[in-house]
């Protein structure tokens, strides 16, 4: 299939937030998505972005039923590690279910990769849910590795009236 990975720009927003909301869908928590198109237009476009994103696209013959040119993409940001320096996280990678099982995903990880190579990152980062068996394989073989197993690490969440409790003095 003939796709384009190429950096997310403003007007992608729109389309980001859709997948963002079918993403939810996929994971049943959409319930749990606050963020809007303003939201993403706002934290990924301005002065200093907290993320970054990457989409791709299809050209006009591939386009969904829908009229949906864009068709995945991935946002990521930089982080650090004190043990190992420069890191990327990897927040989202999506793929419509039509689209998926064509190497959309995997192009959209490498060029991930690739942008943290660039920046000097020694390591990508991402979570993954348990019961995604599908995305787990795909990872694994990719050469990723689960750090709650292999390390024993937890990812950890405040947030809400505990985020709000933590940050009294």
């Amino acid at each position: 299939m003939d796709f384009s990975i190429r950096a997310a720009s403003l007007e992608d927003c729109k389309d980001i937030a859709r997948m963002i909301l079918e993403l939810a869908e996929y994971e049943k928590v959409l319930d749990q998505v606050k963020i809007t198109q303003r939201d993403l237009e706002q934290d990924g476009f301005s002065k200093n972005p907290f993320f970054h994103g990457i989409v791709a696209e299809v050209p006009e013959q591939h386009r969904t039923k829908e009229g949906h040119s864009k068709i995945g993409y991935a946002l990521y940001f930089y982080t650090y590690s004190s043990w190992k320096g420069r890191a990327i996280y990897m927040e989202d990678l999506y793929v419509m279910p039509d689209f998926r099982g064509k190497g959309i995903g995997k192009a959209l990880m490498s060029k991930v990769a690739q942008l943290g190579l660039a920046a000097g990152c020694t390591q990508l980062n991402f979570t993954v849910l348990d019961w995604n068996k599908p995305s787990l394989d795909f990872y694994f073989s990719q050469g990723c590795f689960d750090v709650t197993a292999d390390l024993g690490y937890h990812c950890m969440r405040c947030e809400g009236e505990g985020l709000q409790r933590l940050a009294q003095p």
